[in-house]
């Protein structure tokens, strides 16, 4: 059980710090935005990823690694408690536009990545 506790904590530091890094690179790339730019590729690539790694990992047997790389890089990496956070400053500001448009694109755009995810996978490992 340490094991796996310490899997998992060293997989968010990798996810988190990859995260941020990201919200960093899309700041200096677009510079301040009234919609929030970092969150949504986060998510949508997390999620693309998240799709093909379970069936890779499950395919292959390798389901010992969840830990580290599901829940610890891609838990640190994909932040739905950020969305949560954004979406809701959006509201609380009034923007109710660009929240529905946030929500619906992030929800939206990551299902279907995940679902890429596990058809791109489940093609190469055929």
């Amino acid at each position: 059980m340490l094991f796996t506790i310490v899997q998992v904590a060293l997989g968010g530091a990798i996810g988190s710090v990859a995260r941020y890094l990201t919200g960093v690179g899309m700041m200096r790339a677009f510079g301040q935005q009234p919609f929030p730019l970092g969150v949504i590729p986060v998510n949508i690539l997390g999620s693309f990823i998240m799709g093909g790694l379970v069936v890779f990992l499950g395919q292959k047997g390798l389901t010992h690694w969840n830990a580290f790389l599901a829940v610890g890089i891609l838990g640190g990496f994909t932040t739905f408690s950020s969305f949560s956070l954004e979406s809701w400053r959006l509201i609380d500001t009034g923007r109710y536009d660009l929240a529905a448009a946030y929500v619906l694109l992030s929800v939206a755009i990551s299902l279907l990545a995940l679902i890429g995810g596990v058809h791109l996978m489940r093609a190469i490992l055929a």
